[in-house]
């Protein structure tokens, strides 16, 4: 297992020089073979057409940014620390709050199927509508950017919670529940001592897609809301035309995304149980 890990290591570090390397081939200028006259120069024409940066340049703005990452130099020039810890913040408020509606709720359906044939017409509405859509609603009822993103990471957060909990809780083996009322154990105890570790798998499962759709909703709406945050960031480099500025942003997302996905893979490891 060990010499496994190795070799993937070393294939996927080789898999990244070469993309590199080609990357940086690929983007290189072609070289001038007139000089730009000074009429041009006068008419803001350049000699280069304007190109993908290579990876060193990319490589540069990220040296540059992460040497100081929380520098606040203004409203819309602040470091991508301070930028990250915004969107992390509002992901996590608007996570939390669906997670406190989820559980309990798809408790309440997964045991009751008196209540999934009540609500099942309403979130088979709900469920497909796109997160973004409700933006223009939630500005106008909320009347706060803020808050208004966070209600969007509460929509889009509270559907695979909802539907995995109830799922996993509808599924728990019916001996077990037999045996917890042979035990004479009330509605909660039940819920608590028995059906809970045995749905927790599905439920960690459903809070980890959660947390995935919550970390691509908040880069779009930010974009929408503007202010502060990782997607308001891409979106302000990108009025810079500052295309290295965006592929860095672009890369950070993808690694604090990463890292969001493995603290709930290993929480979702602690809680299986092997029948």
């Amino acid at each position: 297992m060990a010499s496994l890990n190795v070799r993937a290591a070393l294939l996927s570090v080789s898999f990244l020089i070469l993309a590199l390397g080609m990357w940086e081939m690929a983007t290189q200028p072609p070289a001038a073979t007139e000089a730009t006259s000074e009429y041009e120069l006068l008419m803001g024409v350049s000699g280069s057409e304007s190109r993908v940066p290579p990876p060193s340049a990319v490589i540069k703005v990220a040296w540059a940014e992460l040497s100081n990452p929380f520098y606040d130099a203004g409203a819309n020039d602040k470091g991508i620390g301070i930028q990250l810890a915004y969107s992390v913040y509002r992901v996590l408020t608007g996570y939390l709050a669906a997670m406190a509606i989820a559980l309990p709720l798809g408790f309440l359906i997964g045991m009751s199927p008196l209540m999934y044939k009540a609500l099942n017409p309403y979130i088979q509405v709900l469920r497909p509508i796109s997160p973004l859509a409700w933006m223009p609603l939630a500005l106008f009822i909320i009347q706060d950017s803020d808050a208004s993103a966070i209600f969007v990471i509460f929509i889009c957060s509270i559907w695979p919670m909802l539907l995995n909990t109830a799922f996993g809780v509808a599924n728990v083996r019916s001996d077990w529940v037999n045996v917890a009322r042979t035990h004479e154990l009330n509605p909660f105890k039940t819920a608590i001592t028995v059906i809970l570790p045995a749905a927790a798998p599905t439920i960690l499962t459903g809070m980890r897609i959660s947390i995935g759709i919550a970390w691509l909703v908040i880069v779009a709406a930010e974009m929408l809301v503007g202010g502060t945050g990782i997607g308001y960031y891409v979106w302000n480099e990108w009025n810079n035309l500052d295309l290295a500025s965006v592929i860095f942003s672009i890369l950070m997302i993808g690694v604090v995304g990463m890292l969001l996905d493995l603290a709930l893979g290993k929480a979702q490891k602690l809680v299986e149980y092997k029948e």
